[in-house]
């Protein structure tokens, strides 16, 4: 039980990484019905601009990792305001279907051969704000920065949901979401409410990053197979529900801990992969989605 209790615990904290980025993908869906594939290079940009300002790199460290967290969000908007401007703007503008798909895609590999240039290929230590020693939960070890991880993920989530309720630019947004040609039609900026959704979208994949970074290698090939989980995560708990974010985060992220664990480490992202075509398979909307209804 102690095993087990182990692994359901950094299972959960992986699980609340890969909703954090999922969440990103659902801001920039419900906006603009577009998704950011390159969702996992924001997060491994915000890590290694994170290493470079808490760690012995490039002179560093230049400041502490609490006072880190807010220069790679703003950091991570405006890389994600650039993502927009660059390859998404222009395919909504031609109405172009599939254009938007391959210019994000594009924009991640170009940003990870930047990065890679900067920082290198190797993976680097980033250093953990708080100690490492674990503390005991009913027998299972439990990383202070585990806890970290969670609490900050449900944070910025919460975050924006009170910030989509509360204030008139959350309720803009709200509105595009909800119809964007008649939010548009209402004086609504559409085309800013979608800018604002990709900056925010990568302001929290960047965020996740630097909460991941203390327990993992981190390094320029961090980013690409949490942006593919993360996407898998959204398509199950579905892409117009933040609570199928989590669930579908916590659903993956066990499942590949303990698949890892019993089974084996070659298997542990089958189980993720299966729900996946489960999901599509019976309920293409998600767990938690809506299904849309066009009219003709």
């Amino acid at each position: 039980m102690e095993i087990l209790l182990q692994l359901v615990i950094s299972g959960i904290a992986l699980g609340m990484i890969y909703a954090v980025v999922a969440f990103g993908y659902q801001l920039t869906f419900a906006t603009s019905g577009t998704l950011n594939f390159g969702q996992g290079e924001a997060l491994m940009l915000g890590a290694m601009v994170g290493l470079s300002l808490v760690g012995n790199v490039h002179g560093g460290p230049y400041m502490n990792y609490w006072l880190m967290i807010p220069v790679v969000l703003v950091f991570g908007a405006l890389q994600g305001m650039l993502v927009e401007w660059i390859g998404v703007r222009p395919a909504i503008k031609i109405k172009s279907e599939f254009g938007w798909i391959m210019s994000t895609i594009a924009l991640a590999i170009i940003f990870k051969n930047v990065a890679e240039n900067i920082w290198g290929k190797d993976d680097l230590p980033f250093p953990s704000p708080l100690s490492a020693a674990p503390f005991q939960v009913f027998g299972a070890n439990v990383q202070p920065m585990q806890v970290v991880v969670v609490i900050g993920a449900l944070a910025i989530m919460a975050a924006v949901e009170i910030f989509n309720r509360k204030s008139i630019y959350g309720k803009a947004v709200v509105a595009t979401s909800n119809d964007r040609d008649a939010a548009g039609l209402m004086g609504i900026n559409t085309r800013m409410v979608i800018t604002f959704s990709y900056g925010l979208s990568s302001a929290a994949a960047a965020f996740a990053g630097v909460m991941i970074a203390p327990l993992v290698p981190t390094g320029v090939t961090i980013g690409s197979a949490l942006g593919l989980k993360a996407f898998a995560v959204a398509i199950i708990g579905g892409l117009t529900s933040g609570v199928g974010a989590i669930v579908g985060g916590l659903i993956l992220g066990i499942a590949e801990k303990l698949t890892g664990f019993y089974i084996s480490t070659g298997y542990q992202e089958v189980p993720g992969l299966l729900l996946l075509l489960l999901v599509l398979a019976f309920k293409p909307a998600g767990l938690f989605g809506k299904a849309a209804i066009k009219k003709v």
